[in-house]
């Protein structure tokens, strides 16, 4: 019982405990504590035993907490386990205990025998945990911070990008005219030269404002804009074949159709995938094979595909083929563009719902291959 007094052998092992070891009342009152707990605490036992309370050991917060959680739950429960509570020392100091408790009732009297382990190894365990942590989450916050960053000013520049080219389309507009009107007065030879290198120049970089454009567009996640019609697939390719054979004279540029009808299609937008699959494959091929374009017509989708001969396409260039600013070998390096051309030609097979693949190799050469859902739209 509560009451009863142990034998000298009984106190002897309690003292010898490798914890320390307490008994109170129901209020607090410390009725024995071994000597283990008492030299922790650096306090003779005789100024413990009947004259303090165990709540009196703690700190502010610790008192707080045995009124608002440890005495409720010991007379709800009966037992707590594993509570860390900072006790104090007799010179000022704390020392980080956990604590076991059980309440015990018999013949009307109350006791808590209470079991105490020093836990400075934990607490310091858990204060480095709490710092880690800590640590972690401002890093993640930095890190979150430098994202957004990135974002912004890459959004930013993508803006920038759109602005300038736009605002470079009235100048470049007056060039083109300002060449076109003097085309028609009486030139020399060498002069007629010159402006017919001018107006080409003109065209190239009206193409690469266009590509810019279009880059800045799907990059902003606004995807490229498109306006469908019912298009014969077969003349609106004919014509953009018939355009690019002009620009490339010294070149063999073939067109094979496959199927007849109409699909639904923005005709401007397939030119300019076509034109930038043609350029691609003239910049890339071999310099004197034959270009094919075919166009195929199915009831359930319609097909777009570009082939040439030459050195295959790397097979770790591949992957990253249709992102921006990506080039699947350097061959043809000195009339490469800024390689915003498949990247482009990726977003307007998107745009019609259909998607652009590519397969290349030694002995049949690369084909682009764009193929499109007829219904899709």
């Amino acid at each position: 019982m509560p009451g009863d007094v142990p034998s000298a052998e009984a106190l002897a092992l309690l003292d010898n405990a490798s914890c320390g070891l307490l008994q109170t009342s129901d209020g607090g009152l410390i009725r024995r504590a071994n000597q283990l707990f008492c030299s922790w605490i650096g306090v003779p036992r005789e100024e413990l035993v009947c004259k303090r309370r165990f709540q009196d050991l703690l700190t502010m917060g610790g008192r707080i907490f045995h009124q608002t959680h440890w005495v409720p739950l010991l007379r709800m429960q009966g037992t707590i386990s594993e509570v860390k509570l900072e006790v104090l020392h007799a010179d000022g100091s704390t020392i980080p205990m956990v604590l076991n408790a059980i309440r015990r009732d018999q013949d009307g009297e109350v006791a808590h025998e209470i079991s105490a382990y020093v836990a400075r190894d934990r607490d310091k365990y858990e204060k480095e945990l709490v710092l880690a942590r800590k640590r972690l989450e401002q890093l993640v916050a930095e890190a979150n911070q430098v994202q957004e960053d990135a974002k912004d000013r890459a959004a930013f520049a993508e803006q920038m990008v759109g602005i300038v080219s736009h605002d470079l389309r009235n100048p470049l507009s007056s060039i083109l005219l300002g060449a076109s009107l003097l085309e028609r007065s009486e030139l020399s030879v060498a002069q007629r030269n010159g402006i017919a290198r001018i107006t080409r120049a003109g065209e190239r970089a009206n193409r690469l404002i266009a590509d810019l454009l279009d880059f800045t567009q799907a990059r902003l996640g606004k995807g490229l804009a498109i306006s469908p019609a019912q298009i014969d697939l077969h003349d609106t390719v004919a014509e953009g074949v018939d355009e690019l054979a002009l620009l490339y004279p010294s070149r063999v540029l073939n067109h094979v159709r496959l199927g007849a009808g109409q699909c639904l299609a923005d005709p401007s937008r397939i030119a300019q995938l076509l034109g930038n699959l043609v350029t691609n494959a003239m910049t890339y091929g071999a310099p004197k094979s034959a270009i094919t374009v075919s166009t195929i017509l199915d009831p359930a989708f319609f097909l777009l595909a570009v082939h040439n001969l030459g050195e295959p396409i790397p097979r770790d260039a591949l992957p990253g083929l249709f992102d921006a600013m990506t080039r699947g070998t350097t061959a043809g390096s000195a009339n490469r563009s800024v390689g915003l051309g498949l990247f482009i030609v990726r977003h307007i097979a998107r745009a019609h719902g259909g998607e652009v693949s590519v397969r290349s190799t030694r002995d049949a050469g690369t084909t682009f291959t764009v193929k499109v859902p007829r219904k899709q739209l």
